[in-house]
């Protein structure tokens, strides 16, 4: 048995040249997680607007909210419906907990879905609107009013923190309160 030395003519069977290499194939594109963040609010520290600055969608922000509706009407949930939209998520967090973990679905699909559900029930329930929000912690899609910063709502946190937890039974609570605040307002 022969050993091979990195940079040997010998290598040949176990690496590839970059001249033997195949094109790179192009991978299909779909919606982005994390919208492009607004480089013109971010100092030279690398921080954001210590007061949330907002933008309207781009067509990726708006593919990724027709994904989300999509998955969730897949599953039978009504998004209009907020006690459905609560009885999806606790059953699917409780279903994916109860798998062994080699066998649970990617999470974060499901955590991207009810976020959708959220702020799309926000945005039809309330003066809310889908903005896609810069600030000190980051870039993301969110549910604003329309004085830019005065009330911003990220759902995606409201599930992802919930999910890590474990947590069941608050969905109708805290969204309901977020629309009895903005009935107030």
């Amino acid at each position: 048995m022969t050993t091979a030395r990195r940079g040997s003519s010998d290598m040949g069977f176990f690496s590839r040249r970059k001249a033997d290499a195949e094109p790179e194939q192009a991978v299909p594109a779909g919606p982005a997680r994390y919208p492009e963040a607004d480089e013109s609010l971010i100092d030279e520290s690398g921080v954001g607007p210590l007061r949330p600055r907002d933008r309207g969608l781009g067509p990726g922000e708006r593919q990724r909210i027709e994904a989300g509706l999509a998955e969730l009407a897949g599953a039978g949930v009504d998004v209009d419906d907020l006690d459905s939209l609560a009885a999806g998520f606790d059953r699917e967090l409780t279903e994916w907990r109860d798998l062994a973990k080699r066998k649970r679905p990617d999470h974060d699909a499901i955590v991207e879905a009810y976020a959708i559900g959220i702020g799309e029930y926000l945005s039809r329930t309330t003066d809310l609107r889908w903005r896609v929000v810069t600030d000190v912690f980051g870039t993301d899609l969110a549910v604003a009013d329309q004085r830019e910063g005065d009330f911003v709502v990220v759902p995606h946190n409201l599930v992802a923190a919930r999910w890590m937890r474990g947590e069941t039974g608050w969905l109708a609570g805290v969204v309901g309160h977020i629309v009895a605040v903005r009935a107030a307002a």
